[in-house]
C-alpha cells in the first residue's frame, strides 16, 4: 500500500525522560520520521521504512556514545529499541485506522 495519507505523512518521534537520559549530549528531543513515498507492500519499501525508523531512533537516543561511557551506550541501545517498537506500533495503528471501512447509517 502506498503511504500517502496525511496522517501518515510524518510521525514525530519523541522519547520519555527515562528512555533518553538527560546526560546524553548526543540525543535530540525529537525527530521527524518522513513516510512519504514508501510502498510498504514491497520489500524495498519496508527496508526503507526500517532504515528511516533506525535513523530517527538514533537521532533521538544518541549514537556511538560508547566512546563516552559504556553505560550510556547501553541506555542508548535500550532507548533505540523502545523508540523503534513505539514507532512501529504507531504506524500499525494508523494503517489499520486508514484501512477501516467507513460505516454509514442506512435508512430503511
Amino acid at each position: 500500500m502506498k503511504i500517502g495519507l496525511l496522517a501518515l505523512a510524518a510521525l514525530a518521534v519523541a522519547t520519555s525522560a527515562s528512555a533518553a537520559p538527560s546526560d546524553n549530549p548526543f540525543a535530540q528531543d525529537k525527530a521527524v520520521l518522513d513516510l512519504k513515498g514508501l510502498d510498504l507492500a514491497t520489500a524495498d519499501g519496508q527496508q526503507r521504512l526500517a532504515i528511516r525508523i533506525d535513523q530517527a531512533a538514533r537521532a533521538v537516543c544518541g549514537d556511538h556514545v560508547s566512546s563516552v561511557h559504556l553505560a550510556l551506550e547501553a541506555k542508548a541501545q535500550a532507548c533505540r529499541a523502545a523508540v523503534v517498537a513505539d514507532v512501529r506500533a504507531q504506524i500499525e495503528t494508523r494503517v489499520a485506522a486508514a484501512k477501516a471501512p467507513t460505516q454509514l447509517a442506512s435508512l430503511r
